[in-house]
């Protein structure tokens, strides 16, 4: 199975920002889903970042074919992005939308949620054990999507890294021990 896990707007500043949870950052995060990931039966992890909008898109779009299941944290873009609805809608392998903090906390202007029914769960307010939850979901919604056939057109995931004008991305295979990184 392999796994792509989209970070959004300000997710790069993580451990930076007011309120944010101390020792938490993208690094700490990124660390623990591969560790996690690599558990639970993922062979492959990308990791990308972008404070773009078309970027996550591009992103999206561009592993369609590769990806078995997406672990989105969109950042503030769950409020508002109707186009990060539609690429999902458009992405066939399961979504789970992970937050590190409880959005119900932030307000009444922020409990919007556009990405409702394309995403198949969301989890919020957890801190990184959030990231635990999704992966443990995700493994089981991607067994089935794969189990149902829908993986079978794939590709073999020979495309090293997804490059996206604006993200930050990096790729690795986990498992067996060794972990590379990409740009």
């Amino acid at each position: 199975m392999r796994l792509l896990v989209l970070h959004g707007p300000n997710l790069n500043l993580l451990g930076e920002r007011p309120g944010d949870v101390p020792g938490v950052t993208l690094a700490s995060v990124e660390a623990a889903v591969r560790t996690e990931a690599a558990r639970r039966g993922f062979t492959e992890v990308r990791f990308v970042q972008s404070n773009h909008e078309g970027a996550l898109v591009d992103t999206l779009q561009a592993a369609r074919h590769w990806a078995t299941a997406v672990l989105l944290n969109p950042g503030a873009l769950t409020h508002s992005s109707w186009v990060l609805h539609d690429a999902l809608a458009a992405t066939r392998p399961p979504v789970v939308e992970v937050h590190l903090s409880n959005l119900d906390a932030l307000g009444p202007a922020r409990r919007q949620w556009v990405l409702e029914g394309v995403v198949e769960g969301r989890i919020h307010g957890r801190g990184l054990a959030g990231y635990v939850e999704a992966l443990e979901l995700l493994g089981r919604e991607a067994g089935a999507f794969l189990a149902h056939g829908l993986g079978d057109e794939r590709g073999t995931g020979t495309d090293a890294t997804v490059s996206v004008q604006g993200a930050v991305t990096s790729s690795g295979t986990t498992g067996a021990g060794a972990v590379g990184t990409g740009a």
